[in-house]
């Protein structure tokens, strides 16, 4: 017979579950802490979709020469939709899809690109701007940080209007308008 757990034991044990655990491989483990993923089934999902990718473009590349221009129409849809997605840099050979992993979709989602754009110093302080709602693509104002932004999206990236980050920046450049110190 095992003891009742104290109160500060149950604490500490309370998100573990030791039924439903799976051990990741080392690798899994350095991404998920390298782009501060907060879920697994995140980096589980971005594996799947690139290897989908990998084995579409794999059988594109092994269609026989009966079908070349199925093959180029189909080969120049696929990179159209990666490049606008973000994941590969090039539009011309399937030789990218083919080593498409799952870090390139980790680096598409927003926390990433605020480091990129320069508007978080590290991935960490990234993350806590998004879920505190600091940032906005577009019109919406986003708090998962597990957003995917594609190229098109990429320039919408900004700061929230009442955000005081926002006003932080707007005073350290100089560039806060008196209307918005009233409001």
């Amino acid at each position: 017979m095992v003891r009742k757990l104290k109160y500060h034991e149950q604490k500490l044990l309370r998100r573990l579950e030791l039924v439903s655990w799976e051990a990741g491989s080392l690798a899994e483990v350095r991404a998920l802490r390298r782009y501060r993923l907060g879920r697994r089934e995140d980096y589980v999902r971005y594996k799947a979709l690139a290897r989908a990718v990998r084995g579409l473009a794999r059988r594109l590349r092994d269609l026989g020469p009966a079908s070349a221009a199925f093959r180029a129409r189909c080969a120049a849809a696929l990179l159209e939709k990666l490049h606008g997605l973000g994941l590969v840099s090039c539009r011309r050979s399937l030789a990218a899809c083919e080593s498409l992993s799952a870090a390139a979709f980790c680096r598409r989602r927003l926390p990433c690109l605020l480091v990129k754009l320069r508007m978080a110093q590290n991935l960490r302080h990234a993350v806590a701007f998004v879920e505190q709602g600091h940032v906005r693509v577009g019109p919406e104002v986003v708090t998962d940080p597990a957003l995917l932004v594609p190229r098109a999206m990429e320039d919408f990236i900004t700061w929230v209007d009442a955000s005081r980050l926002r006003q932080k920046v707007l005073d350290y450049n100089q560039e806060r308008d008196d209307f918005d110190l009233a409001a």
